[in-house]
Formats: structure tokens, sequence, C-alpha cells
């Protein structure tokens, strides 16, 4: 059986699973040890990564297995992802090694911590939720079985997988004590939800018109400065 053969196969999904299970499983065990590791905050940094892939693809596979190929992993997400993720690492190590004491443990980490967490936890609700509904790319055209969805998580937020993400992102470098990176984050994030949400309001209202307007009236987009 060949693997690691860029194929939708059995044999990649279980190794791309299990990698990225054992990343997440191993970074947790690491973070758990708290002020007693300097590693700890890396170890959250390496499980936050394992446990955003990994549920990346199992909401598409329950919904939209048509759809479901190795990319659904979000492994190839963008250069700027890529950039980000290894940036928030170097930072982490340069920093460990000059200036060690920044990288204790504050109430900022834990905060970090718990922004990591509720993030993923509103982006994988948003994304389940939706079910059939959610893409990772924005459509241009509507499909027949496509429907506002605005119950759940959707009947107070708009693009909750966006404003998860976004606190994710940012607690994923307030946990590793991450100055650079953490502002770096921010705005960057905030620039791409920025720009993609005005495109993405366009379309929807193009899709269900006065439904979405009105929809988007009585909720709201948790990031600063979009509404």
């Amino acid at each position: 059986m060949p693997i690691l053969d860029g194929q939708h196969t059995p044999q990649n999904v279980a190794l791309y699973s299990f990698l990225l299970g054992a990343l997440a499983g191993g970074g947790i065990l690491e973070g758990l040890r708290f002020t007693s590791s300097v590693w700890s905050p890396l170890g959250w940094f390496i499980a936050g990564l394992g446990t955003f892939h990994t549920w990346e693809y199992i909401p598409t596979a329950m919904f939209r297995p048509s759809a479901l190929g190795l990319d659904s992993f979000l492994l190839d997400h963008s250069w700027q992802y890529k950039f980000a993720m290894s940036m928030g690492f170097v930072e982490f190590l340069v920093e460990l090694y000059v200036l060690p004491w920044m990288k204790s443990w504050r109430w900022f980490n834990y905060l970090g911590l718990f922004l990591l967490i509720a993030g993923q936890i509103a982006r994988t609700a948003a994304q389940i939720h939706a079910g059939h509904n959610f893409d990772h790319l924005i459509q241009e055209y509507k499909s027949k079985d496509h429907v506002l969805v605005k119950s759940g998580i959707y009947s107070i937020l708009r693009h909750p997988s966006y404003t998860g993400f976004f606190y994710w992102g940012i607690g994923m470098q307030l946990v590793l004590s991450n100055p650079i990176c953490m502002i770096g984050y921010a705005a960057g994030l905030w620039y791409f939800f920025w720009d993609r949400i005005a495109v993405e309001e366009e379309t929807l209202v193009r899709f269900f018109g006065a439904e979405y307007v009105e929809y988007r009236e009585k909720t709201w987009v948790l990031i600063p400065g979009i509404r």
C-alpha cells in the first residue's frame, strides 16, 4: 500500500490522524507540567496545532464527504499560515535562550490557554452546527441545499468559525509569551477577517437577501472593530 503519496487513502488518513493525535496528546502532557517545565507553553502550542488540524478534517468527513480530501486537514493551508506558525515557534526558542525569564508562567499565559481552547471550541461548534453548509472557501454560487443557519452558536454570532480562529491564534501566542508574534498575529488576523467578512457578507446578502440583512442586525462578530 503506497503511503505519503498525496492521495486520500485510508492509510494516509490513518497516518495523518495518528501523527496529529500524537502531537496533541504529547503536547498536552508537556503542557500540564505548567510551572515545573519551561517547555510547557510550547507543549500547549503543539497541542493546539494537532487539535486544530484534526478538527478541520472531522466535520468535513461528517457532513461533506464528497468534498473530503487530505487537504481537509488544512496542513497545506497557505504560506502565510506556515510562516506565522514557524515564526511563533522561532520567537519562543530565541527568547527562551536570550531572555528565559520571559517564558515563566504568568496570568496572561493562562488567559492565552483559555483563548486557545475557547477559540477551538467555537470554531469546531460552528463547523458542526453548520453541517453541509460550511465550506473553507467562499462560494460564488448558491447550491440548492444551502440554507442560512441561524440557530445554535449562529443565533448569537455571525461567522463564529472566524471569531474562533481569531482568538485561537492570539491565544497560541499569549500562551508562548511571544510579544512580537502576538502583535503580528492580532494585526494580520484582524485585517484578513475584516477583508474576508466584508466579501462574505456581500455574498450572503446576494444569496439570501432580506433574510440575511435581518439576521445580520440581530447578531455580532466578536472581533474588535468588525460589526
